[in-house]
């Protein structure tokens, strides 16, 4: 049993976590930035210790610095959360060094999983399909031309590393193809500190699903079901909800396979504790292989809400060698979730990140909602790190509920002194494609452009 865990992440996933050792009684250790001195994960955690300046590569990526903290706090373990450091192989190695568990997979199975590419080449051997692309990294622009020669356009140029809609660019010429495979590279190599990056075949009007798996220390996985992530603006997830409609009205079957699929990767990959297999899936229903995220994902309380299974806690138990209680069998998927991500952004400025002091924060409550936040009246966002300040869930017996409670919750949030995108997500609840569950990863784009734009303003 651990004693005590040290949190290497900061605001609402960083709250998450330390609910979740409270509930297991086990001690938490907040490491924060100097910019971070006043956020809510402070505050939450039994101690808190400063690991440098607000620039994440002077604090949060710090890996020297949080074992420090984590030796002169005497922890057990460490949650790296998502994002930072939570998928750095090389960190779990130097956690397990110092006898410090990593509450996560094992580097082997981060090392086998270490970069896109590589995963499409697991997921082959798995016997799943993946998008037509480039056999590994593509080094050089002439090499990019020939690998989107062979595919033909529109492609995807993809970080190896990338996570977040980072390091990812489309083109639809040889012209935009070079400038976005340097735009790419330089991107990633400011995100991840790796620039390579690969060429996929772009799957138009396309549907994202993902699957959530658990995976203890015996080899026993599981799936928990599906989650839509298809309302994306730049890559980047800004709704998702679980079950996805377009396999509960048209492809029940195809969830099945999907689900399998998923569990055969995990296997294959030797993996342990929580991860997301990430797949897109056309108009006929044919999926292919995306990636698997090797931690928490944000939109994680979804799949809680419908399976009533605690992924955060199912994580630390896992780490501590408890097998999973569980099988496939017992999984049962029970109404219907919506997550809405609340930004610190302008809707009508390129959705700029929008940091600064919060003067009123009112956030909404009831029946089947949820907040998972850091935010409270008087704080100020930070300008150094991503504009999520809360995750907005709600949950239905359907999901004609659980989006008529979303709205419901979304016209009672309360938030001055910054610009949110929460009136955006009340366009979007109100969209008659979203609410017959007809949507693709196009969706957003469509409803900016031409006659839609006037109708957002009219309903922001």
């Amino acid at each position: 049993m651990f004693e005590k865990i040290l949190v290497a992440n900061r605001g609402e996933i960083a709250v998450r976590i330390i609910r979740a050792c409270k509930e297991l009684n086990i001690r938490t250790v907040a490491v924060y930035s100097e910019a971070d001195a006043n956020s809510m994960h402070v505050q939450l955690a039994d101690e808190a210790i400063c690991i440098g300046r607000g620039p994440a590569p002077e604090s949060y990526l710090r890996i020297d610095r949080i074992i420090s903290a984590a030796e002169i706090t005497d922890v057990d373990a460490i949650h790296p959360g998502y994002g930072f450091l939570a998928e750095n192989a090389h960190f779990a190695d130097v956690c397990e060094s110092c006898n410090i568990r990593f509450i996560g997979p094992s580097s082997r199975a981060m090392n086998a999983l270490a970069d896109k590419a590589v995963s499409r080449e697991l997921a082959k051997k798995a016997g799943v399909p993946v998008p037509p692309g480039s056999e590994g990294v593509v080094e050089t622009e002439q090499e990019a031309l020939a690998v989107a020669k062979r595919l033909g356009y529109p492609v995807m140029i993809k970080a190896v590393a990338g996570g977040g809609g980072r390091g990812m660019r489309t083109a639809h010429n040889d012209i935009s193809l070079v400038k976005e495979y340097r735009t790419a590279r330089t991107e990633a190599e400011r995100a991840f500190g790796n620039s390579a990056v690969y060429i996929e075949k772009y799957i138009e009007d396309c549907r994202h699903i993902e699957f959530q798996i658990l995976a203890d220390q015996k080899g026993h996985v599981i799936h928990l079901g599906e989650r839509d992530c298809s309302i994306q603006r730049r890559n980047q997830k800004v709704l998702e909800e679980t079950p996805s409609p377009f396999l509960e009205s048209k492809h029940k079957k195809l969830r099945d396979r999907m689900g399998r699929a998923a569990v055969r990767i995990a296997e294959v990959a030797h993996y342990t504790g929580a991860g997301t297999v990430e797949f897109i899936v056309d108009n006929q229903g044919n999926f292919y292989f995306l990636e698997v995220n090797k931690r928490i994902q944000v939109e994680h309380p979804i799949t809680e809400e419908v399976t009533g299974i605690d992924l955060v806690k199912a994580q630390i138990l896992i780490a501590m060698g408890e097998p999973l209680r569980i099988s496939q069998s017992d999984v049962k998927i029970q109404g219907h979730a919506i997550e809405c991500r609340i930004n610190a952004e302008d809707p009508f400025d390129e959705f700029r990140p929008c940091p600064g002091r919060i003067d009123m924060y009112y956030q909404p409550g009831g029946r089947g909602v949820r907040v998972d936040t850091h935010a409270y009246a008087g704080y100020t966002i930070p300008e150094f790190y991503d504009s999520l300040i809360a995750k907005l869930i709600t949950y239905g017996k359907d999901r004609r509920e659980a989006m008529d409670r979303m709205s419901r919750a979304l016209s009672e949030y309360i938030i001055t002194g910054i610009k949110t995108n929460i009136s955006f997500q009340q366009a979007i609840l109100q969209d008659p494609n979203f609410r017959r569950g007809v949507y693709t990863t196009g969706f957003v784009e469509q409803l900016l452009g031409g006659a839609r734009r006037e109708l957002i303003e009219e309903k922001i």
